[in-house]
């Protein structure tokens, strides 16, 4: 899937179109730091929804992190780094999404290591993990919460 660029650039969200959001909340404290200028908690429009197809990722860049954002086949929102820790390359959106056990996973597409998409932990490595952020489906966008 090509995107478009003018759907994937990362803008502040305006605080009066956002006010129904929850606040974004970390999961992992080993994510990197937002950019400069973008307000922790604030939400970050990734995309139109309808531009993710069930089962395939997409990259972005939201606040300066590169995130992969993933929507399954039961139109759950997953986003995590886009980073290999393996091999630092950015591939996780191009990886294979499927299940473990009844987890929900995308492998990397270099080495094949499982990540869980809603924990980012590496199933085959638990000392491995990649950064999980919030992502929100509203109003026919998706967001991604920093922070």
């Amino acid at each position: 899937m090509t995107a478009d660029p003018s759907t994937t650039t990362s803008r502040v969200a305006d605080p009066a179109t956002t006010a129904d959001l929850p606040e974004a909340r970390a999961s992992q404290e080993n994510r990197p730091p937002a950019r400069e200028g973008v307000e922790p908690g604030a939400w970050l429009r990734v995309c139109a929804l309808d531009r993710l197809q069930p089962g395939r990722g997409v990259a972005a860049l939201v606040g300066g992190v590169q995130v992969a954002v993933f929507r399954t086949g039961d139109e759950a929102l997953y986003a995590v780094g886009n980073i290999d820790p393996f091999t630092g390359a950015a591939v996780i959106s191009r990886g294979i999404v499927g299940d473990r056990g009844g987890v929900p996973t995308v492998a990397s597409p270099v080495h094949k290591q499982a990540f869980g998409l809603a924990d980012g932990r590496c199933l085959d490595d638990p000392a491995v993990a990649l950064a999980v952020y919030q992502p929100r489906s509203y109003d026919g966008d998706v967001w991604i919460g920093l922070r």
